[in-house]
């Protein structure tokens, strides 16, 4: 058990976390929440996380670099809900917790006693959030990886290649979308339990994150009856926003509005784009965007795609490498971002494990990186730290 002078600080400290969650949506929402103080105790299983088995790679500990993307700032406890002290000591800490997190398959929870119904009657003012994939009706049996809400909630239909196959995104973005919604519920009830003293049931779904995302594209299909089609890179109503292809390697080019256009146009030695009657609009640009790109790129082949950037940049035309990940986190660091956190191991001696940092800022108050992601069981029979 932590001691009390280990307690986190930040403009959650004090909140109690009972985090049931695995793999990803759960997880990288409680992160985010001990990221600002909450004091999280991960419950697993005696096998553990299952991300905890998900390599290689790992760190230079040996540990799943997935399962220490998404689980620092926690302490961990191993408790078997079928051995009745396992059970009891996971619903005395539901019990006592400001929230609860989970993330199993509806009517798992009931079955140990410990849905929302059952802990509230111990704890009125539990926030109990509750990650599914597709909801606790008609869709409670369905398993919610983040690849099949990607392929049944359209995502996989208008990602890669104009007469290609679908494609997922190259991340499990889903879960991670989901994770941030339950962030945001979580916070909604703990701000209406400072009014009311009540908690709430706080329920999110994969399935309906995914839908909320999809932002431009939902309203359209809504609105024509018509759904988007695959357009590789392309921006379904901008043009050219797009990769092109460079003498060396790939950039983005975003072209907002005419202003810009008649930019690109002059800095790619073009100027007469501008007012070629093929590109006079935006509209025009997206009803002739092949005949565009192919002009464009002819272009582009004269110069790197790194000094075409930095011509267009101080032009004002929004543009970028494509970079590899490495190369992004480099990018961010250059501009003064912060993006990589470091935390310690338990043994000082060991090498501080590296993850990407919380990407919201709260001035002074902000994020706080304590602790590296907890070995299975760490902490067993940890309670709660003291409260301020």
């Amino acid at each position: 058990m932590a001691d009390a002078d280990q307690a986190p600080t930040g403009a959650l400290r004090g909140i109690r976390v009972a985090d049931f969650s695995r793999v990803l949506a759960g997880p990288y929402a409680t992160m985010m929440l001990a990221d600002f103080g909450a004091d999280v105790i991960k419950v697993e299983s005696p096998a553990g996380d299952d991300t905890r088995h998900w390599s290689p790679p790992v760190d230079a500990t040996g540990r799943a670099t997935y399962f220490g993307g998404v689980n620092r700032n926690k302490r961990s406890v191993a408790l078997d809900l079928a051995d009745a002290a396992g059970l009891a000591e996971a619903r005395r800490l539901a019990a006592s917790a400001d929230v609860v997190v989970e993330n199993f398959r509806p009517g798992v929870m009931a079955r140990f006693g410990l849905a929302y119904q059952d802990v509230r009657e111990l704890n009125p003012g539990v926030v109990y959030c509750s990650i599914t994939g597709f909801g606790a009706r008609e869709g409670a049996a369905l398993a919610g990886y983040d690849l099949l809400v990607q392929a049944v909630g359209g995502l996989m239909s208008i990602t890669g290649d104009p007469g290609g196959d679908p494609s997922k995104v190259g991340v499990a973005l889903v879960d991670v979308l989901t994770g941030q919604n339950a962030v945001a519920g979580i916070l909604l009830a703990l701000r209406e339990r400072d009014r009311t003293g009540q908690g709430r049931l706080v329920e999110v779904n994969l399935l309906q994150s995914l839908l909320s995302a999809l932002t431009n594209q939902a309203s359209s299909t809504l609105a024509t009856g018509t759904p988007p089609r695959r357009l590789g890179n392309q921006h379904p109503s901008i043009a050219p926003y797009a990769v092109f292809r460079a003498a060396d390697r790939e950039l983005v080019i975003a072209v907002g509005n005419d202003r810009q256009f008649a930019a690109l146009a002059g800095v790619v030695g073009l100027p007469g784009l501008a007012g070629d009657a093929r590109f006079l609009t935006n509209a025009d640009r997206v009803a002739h965007r092949d005949e565009l790109r192919e002009t464009l790129e002819r272009a582009l082949a004269a110069a790197s795609a790194g000094v075409w950037v930095d011509a267009l940049t101080v032009a004002g035309v929004p543009a970028g490498l494509v970079n590899d990940v490495a190369e992004a986190i480099a990018f961010a660091d250059a501009l003064g971002l912060d993006v990589v956190a470091e935390t310690r191991e338990e043994d000082d001696g060991a090498a501080p494990h590296r993850s990407i940092a919380n990407p919201i800022r709260l001035g002074g108050d902000g994020a706080r990186y304590r602790t590296a992601p907890p070995a299975l069981d760490a902490h067993r029979g940890a309670d709660w730290l003291p409260r301020d």
